[in-house]
Order: structure tokens, then sequence, then C-alpha cells
């Protein structure tokens, strides 16, 4: 291959391959996409995670749901304009990307575009 990919962030592999718009590493699993990698003020291989009307999240930020969510085993979901303390950012399955305490409800995981920063 005349291609020169970049190595992994996380475990520095050199076998990484493009998939679509991400690289990916074989060895670990971890996905990225490239040009979050070279940005300045980020290190390698964090990913930037938006809310539903595009502003940065991160770590200890205080959200509101923007629309009402059922959730399974639970007569009533959780209702538009519920506040949401101190989540977390995770890589989550199925877009989930939001690990948080929700009072009444107990853990649970949310995805980013279903909250809006406070």
């Amino acid at each position: 291959m005349s291609e020169n990919l970049p190595s992994c962030p996380k475990c520095s592999s050199e076998f990484t391959y493009e998939m679509d718009a991400l690289m990916v590493c074989p060895e670990c699993g971890h996905e990225w996409v490239p040009a979050e990698a070279g940005q300045a003020g980020e290190p390698a291989g964090e990913r930037v995670v938006k809310d539903a009307v595009g502003n940065v999240l991160a770590d200890g930020d205080t959200v509101t749901v923007v629309k009402a969510l059922k959730v399974k085993g639970s007569p009533s979901g959780i209702k538009a304009g519920t506040k949401v303390r101190n989540i977390r950012l995770i890589d989550g399955v199925d877009g989930h990307d939001i690990d948080c305490r929700i009072d009444g409800f107990g853990a649970m995981q949310l995805k980013s575009s279903v909250v809006k920063k406070a």
C-alpha cells in the first residue's frame, strides 16, 4: 500500500484501516476521526461530544432533556425539560454517549442528541 495511515492513538498499533470516515484499530477496537487527532488544544484520540444544538459537552456538565423519552419498565418516561446534573461522557453502545443519574429513575445512559447544555 502506498498510503501512510496514522497509528492508533490508544495502543499505537500500526495496523489501522479506514472505514467510511473513521479510522479503526483491529487490535484494540478503537475508532476515531483522523481530523480530531490533529486539532490544537485536544489530546490525540479525544472525541468531541456535542448536544442537540451543537454545544460541546464535558464531564460534570448539567444538561436538560429536550424531548420526552420512553423508558423500558417504567409507566412514565422522562419528561422534556428534566435537568440532569454531573454527566459523564462515555463510549457507549447504540449512540448512548452520556452516563448519568436521573432523579426518580436512577443510573441511565442518554444520547447527546436528546439533551441541551444548561
